[in-house]
């Protein structure tokens, strides 16, 4: 079956029909839209909520101070071992990266190499914490850009240690802010987790993009639509609500240039994109009542085939918690959202940052 690909190139941003209003979505009829990466059906139902504007968080995370917290500079000895700090071997660390202390998966099993079928494997891999900042009342959006770059650089130090190992398959960076969105320890953090399989969501998306690619010649996020779902930009990277978009306020930040690994990304690019993730976790906690969110980072597979280069693009997606996953979205997939994509670009659009934030 021919795939249905409703994006557009950059160049054509110009083209696109205007937005509609939130008082027009309001009474428009229900929508069905398939996002092309990832290949799965959104439905966009704004009767059944309000207006986009009046979406706030209704258990914003509010993060209390906790004197206690391992995670805090000084009780370095509370956690688990550490794997690298920056500044190296200084005291007064900016960004540590360490061991789960509860970890998902274990490093210390043997090492599955050559192992490529069955249904079960012992569960070696990696699961790693990157404490951000060592002041517990810090948050990310706190950081300066140039400190958010260093984040970014040091997942990408830590990737690049992982892809030595050649049973590690794939690498998961992620972040959960605010216990509903699945955080357990308030102090501003993110994690990473290495697994020897590609999990079957990524597998989906690369397939996804393979076809477009089969089909076009092109790659889909560099084709991807901009127009009346852009939020903002910077010289490397641009930020939107995606097209079918799962989740209301769902963000995306894309690299400008064609790049299908993460770990590739430069001090230069990282501090661009640290203002870009900046100015977009601002514009949500100011608009959405600091709500509860997750980030993760779509990348490819770290042995993959030479060809995935060509049709491969990493990017960064954000999702606050404003509404449940219930049994329709468990049982089929398919979303439910509230708010039309370009309504929600619109008005985060709209959000007024201060420039003292």
């Amino acid at each position: 079956m021919k795939l249905l690909f409703h994006n557009i190139s950059p160049q054509q941003d110009q083209k696109q029909p205007k937005t509609m209003s939130s008082s027009t979505s309001q009474t428009q009829n229900p929508q069905l839209r398939k996002d092309p990466i990832s290949n799965r059906w959104v439905i966009f139902s704004p009767a059944r909520s309000k207006r986009p504007t009046d979406f706030k968080s209704k258990s914003p995370s509010n993060p209390n101070p906790n004197t206690t917290c391992p995670f805090c500079i000084g009780n370095e000895h509370q956690c688990a071992p550490e794997i690298f700090r920056v500044p190296t071997n200084d005291p007064n660390w900016k960004i540590r990266v360490i061991q789960n202390l509860y970890p998902a998966l274990s490093r210390d099993l043997i090492d599955p190499v050559g192992v490529t079928s069955g249904s079960v494997l012992d569960g070696f891999g990696f699961h790693d914490v990157v404490i951000e900042t060592p002041v517990h009342s810090v948050q990310l959006c706190d950081l300066s850009r140039e400190e958010i770059g260093e984040v970014f650089v040091a997942y990408t130090k830590r990737i690049q240690q992982l892809a030595k190992h050649n049973s590690i398959k794939y690498v998961q960076v992620f972040k959960n802010h605010g216990a509903a969105a699945g955080a357990s320890m308030t102090h501003s953090h993110s994690q990473m987790i290495a697994m020897p399989v590609i999990p079957p969501t990524v597998s989906a998306r690369l397939a996804s993009m393979k076809d477009f690619y089969n089909q076009t010649g092109k790659c889909c996020v560099c084709e991807i639509q901009r127009g009346d779902l852009l939020i903002d930009s910077s010289t490397y990277f641009f930020s939107l609500v995606p097209y079918a978009a799962s989740f209301p306020f769902e963000i995306w930040i894309v690299p400008r240039y064609h790049s299908a690994h993460f770990h590739e990304l430069d001090a230069e690019k990282a501090v661009d994109l640290g203002g870009l993730l900046k100015q977009m976790l601002r514009k949500i906690s100011l608009q959405l009542n600091d709500p509860p969110f997750n980030f993760m980072i779509h990348t490819s597979p770290l042995h993959g085939d030479e060809s995935e280069l060509t049709y491969t693009h990493w990017f960064i997606q954000i999702v606050p918690q404003l509404i449940g996953t219930a049994g329709f979205e468990l049982a089929t997939g398919c979303y439910i959202n509230p708010v039309f994509p370009e309504d929600a670009a619109k008005v985060l659009r709209e959000v007024n940052v201060p420039e003292s934030e």
